[in-house]
């Protein structure tokens, strides 16, 4: 993606603890959603967390995405867990009884469809925010909803115009298939290469996949230690990415 304006991938400075939100949250559809960016935008980010929620660093990406480019966006973080994520010392699993509690997460909470039927309702109407009565709509994902926003944009999608996810669960090469818009891939060094390498090939449409070779699964969102140098400059460099990658696509 060279040849992209230094203006588009220009991001603020990275707090890396009390990060004070841009934003505000807003009931829609019946959820509590993080929203932030220009009311002028014409352009919007649904952005589905991980399993972990609202966290500081999740809110920060979202506000980075928000106002860093010069294509401004309105950036949607809905809580589709409803106030109940997933506990953040469960992960990584390594107690019978955190796998136990990850697994049964995974199997209620976080069942793909449950989430997926509720995403056109939030769309349609979070278009009622937009000045110009709808939004050109992209979509992004960490972990669990890296899955979600590849499922998003499969063959039945009308809703979104691009998608990437960062450093995604239950990476499949036969979901890589039905993608219908560009995609990017930000993966970590905790997602088997073979499943990244296998996506990247079954991707019929534009797309842009790498892997951070030094950060662990969640670095873009909860589990990312921005007082770690190496962590906030990869961290940087993801939003960045992004950025560049919604630049030429969303």
């Amino acid at each position: 993606m060279s040849g992209v304006s230094k203006a588009c991938c220009s991001i603020p400075p990275v707090v890396s603890k009390g990060y004070q939100a841009k934003g505000e949250y807003k009931q829609i559809n019946g959820l509590k959603t993080y929203v932030t960016g220009p009311e002028s935008a014409t352009k919007a980010i649904l952005i589905v967390y991980d399993i972990f929620g609202f966290f500081d660093q999740t809110i920060q990406g979202a506000d980075i995405l928000a106002t860093s480019n010069e294509q401004k966006y309105r950036v949607f973080i809905p809580d589709f867990f409803e106030g109940s994520p997933a506990d953040i010392s469960w992960y990584p699993p390594t107690t019978d009884d955190q796998k136990e509690k990850l697994g049964n997460f995974f199997q209620t909470k976080a069942a793909p469809p449950n989430t997926l039927s509720k995403i056109p309702k939030v769309v349609a109407e979070a278009n009622k925010l937009a000045s110009g009565g709808s939004f050109q709509w992209s979509i992004l994902g960490y972990c669990w909803g890296g899955k979600i926003a590849t499922l998003s944009v499969g063959a039945d999608n009308t809703i979104f115009k691009s998608a990437i996810q960062c450093h995604p669960a239950m990476v499949d090469a036969n979901d890589a298939k039905n993608v219908n818009v560009p995609m990017a891939m930000l993966a970590s060094k905790d997602e088997p290469v073979e499943d990244v390498d296998a996506f990247k090939a079954a991707l019929k449409v534009p797309n842009h996949v790498e892997i951070f070779p030094s950060q662990i699964h969640g670095f873009m969102a909860a589990r990312s230690d921005l007082e770690d140098p190496e962590v906030r400059k990869e961290y940087e460099r993801g939003y960045k990415t992004a950025l560049e990658f919604f630049h030429l696509h969303a």
